[in-house]
């Protein structure tokens, strides 16, 4: 079984989707006014997963004074070094926000819209197409007839069926057709792809 990972940049390429290019900063600058506009649900990601279990498994009675005087020993310069990085981005947002007028915004919109949906949706002509040129071969989308028996494209003469690896442990493989079987996987960064020998 061959694995590889495929990034969203390949992705892009493989699928010929011209992406807009942004002046460093301001897509996420859009992203943020995006998110206080509630048009997309932000995402707040922290590590305390690990270190509040630990504290409460330290012994100390669980108060949130505890908690900090837990944090602050053994993170005593993190409060001020975190600051400092924020507010230091906050001063690269305030140098782009100039850079923003309503045509870049609307390359922004599109962006997210067309290509990002459509990167993120229509995997399997870049899955092929990495795997051919792995292979040093020619692949090919499948026909309507050959996709009705599970056929999604060809790499050289070999037909194959791509599907998230979600479709593993569904237990209904319709295909009535012998194909070789490629899952993928999505990542943050891109695509884990397994092939069937």
């Amino acid at each position: 079984m061959m694995k590889y990972t495929l990034k969203n940049e390949n992705i892009e390429s493989y699928n010929e989707s011209d992406t807009f290019s942004f002046p460093k900063y301001t897509s996420q600058l859009i992203n943020w006014a995006n998110q206080n506009a509630q048009g997309t649900r932000p995402v707040v990601v922290g590590q305390m997963s690990e270190l509040f279990p630990e504290f409460m498994d330290s012994g100390e009675e669980i108060t949130i004074e505890n908690w900090r005087d837990w944090y602050v020993e053994r993170y005593p310069d993190a409060f001020d070094k975190a600051t400092d990085k924020i507010y230091a981005q906050v001063q690269n947002l305030r140098d782009a926000i100039p850079l923003i007028d309503r045509e870049m915004v609307k390359h922004w919109v599109e962006d997210l819209v067309i290509s990002k949906t459509f990167n993120g949706m229509y995997v399997q002509k870049a899955i092929l197409a990495s795997l051919a040129e792995r292979r040093g071969t020619s692949y090919r989308l499948a026909t309507p007839e050959e996709e009705s028996v599970g056929i999604d494209g060809y790499v050289g003469d070999v037909p194959y069926s791509v599907k998230p690896d979600t479709y593993k442990t569904m237990g209904r493989l319709s295909e009535t057709i012998a194909v070789k079987m490629i899952y993928y996987t999505k990542t943050k960064t891109g695509l884990t792809i397994e092939i069937e020998d």
